[in-house]
């Protein structure tokens, strides 16, 4: 999947497809009844970052590649999906794949909207869908335990990892998610082969309605908040309806109406953010005439490895990165005058790239 990706999951009628569509400007069909969405939706999203725009002009590239996030948009979950319920555990496969997810969350009272509950009940609708990946991680922990109870008897290396699903399987058995679950640093390394639903980070998306702007706090979003922050999780409050309105317009006009309304940025905007810094993400940037480019790394990633990231030859004969950040470019007006005042650096493979930084990898 294209740069960092997230799996939107929600019960039907919470504003998932909703929210899909602002973020993709691609219509998925919302409609007011469960299971409209059948497949998966994938979407690719381009990440707003404006210090692409200004590298861009200042050396005349022809063209700029943001960073990108894919979103996966999962049929809505129902209790009982994990047992073959509404479109059952099929759809549960598609999120195994994905970096995070975003779970979508109603914060908002409408008579027209219905809810499948019947209420509007944030933390119960939260807890329906975590009891689901909880069983569904379950299943995948059940079959792996059996698989390795065969091997185990010709290969006793197995063991440590035996028991460490079983630890595993202890704490999902007690409707706790694996991300809560304490592991020695050797046993998270036992886990990182499985793609478990439970151990995904979450960003909450508490769905508010218009009625909520521009502050977008509510009763609803308060219990969200404190549900989450028990948990080590973010919420990000966004009305899915204005983002959905938001995405039809260009950006200036976008920018304009979200002035009179009082916001800075979109939702959207914040939700990838959110995201990025949820998983620990950073983007150093490329600048020349045939391109301007940001290029996703994990913090803390040393410049041999962020040159891997263009072209694995980079990697294997890279002499050096010659790093200048950002602010520096732009007061300087380019490498030649950040030269000449002494603020472009000569650093070697191992140096920790930072977020900004505009990158010129030398090799063999």
């Amino acid at each position: 999947m294209a740069g960092l990706s997230c799996g939107i999951v929600g019960l039907p009628n919470v504003g998932k497809s909703t929210l899909f569509n602002a973020l993709t400007r691609k219509a998925a069909a919302a409609a007011n009844y469960p299971f409209c969405t059948i497949d998966p939706n994938v979407g690719i999203v381009d990440v707003d970052d404006p210090r692409l725009q200004a590298l861009s002009d200042m050396s005349h590239s022809k063209k700029i590649i943001p960073a990108t996030m894919t979103f996966v948009d999962i049929a809505g979950l129902v209790k009982g999906a994990s047992q073959g319920e509404g479109l059952g555990n099929q759809f549960l496969t598609n999120i195994r794949e994905t970096d995070a997810i975003v779970h979508v969350v109603r914060c908002f009272k409408d008579d027209d909207v219905i809810h499948v509950a019947g209420k509007v009940d944030p933390i119960e609708d939260i807890e329906v869908i975590n009891l689901e990946l909880i069983l569904s991680d379950l299943q995948m922990v059940d079959n792996i335990v059996k698989k390795l109870e065969k091997q185990i008897k010709a290969k006793k290396e197995l063991v440590p990892i035996y028991e460490t699903l079983q630890k595993a399987a202890a704490h999902l058995n007690e409707s706790k998610p694996l991300r809560t679950l304490s592991l020695t640093p050797e046993e998270k390394e036992h886990l990182t082969a499985y793609p478990f639903l439970t151990d995904k980070k979450v960003l909450y998306a508490a769905n508010v309605s218009e009625n909520d702007l521009p502050s977008m706090e509510n009763e609803y979003v308060a219990k969200v908040r404190a549900y989450a922050e028990k948990e080590g999780n973010r919420v990000i409050p966004i009305c899915a309806k204005l983002e959905e309105e938001v995405a039809q317009l260009s950006p200036a006009d976008a920018r304009e109406f979200l002035q009179t309304l009082g916001l800075e940025e979109t939702g959207l905007d914040r939700l990838i953010k959110a995201a990025f810094n949820t998983l620990d993400l950073i983007t150093y940037i490329t600048t020349g005439e045939i391109e301007t480019r940001a290029w996703t790394i994990k913090k803390g990633t040393n410049a041999q490895e962020a040159a891997g990231k263009i072209h694995t030859d980079i990697q294997k004969g890279f002499i050096r990165a010659e790093v200048v950040p950002y602010e520096a470019m732009m007061h300087y007006k380019g490498r030649v005058g950040a030269k000449e005042a002494g603020k472009a650096r000569s650093e070697g493979k191992e140096y920790i790239v930072k977020d900004g930084d505009v990158v010129l990898f030398f090799h063999n």
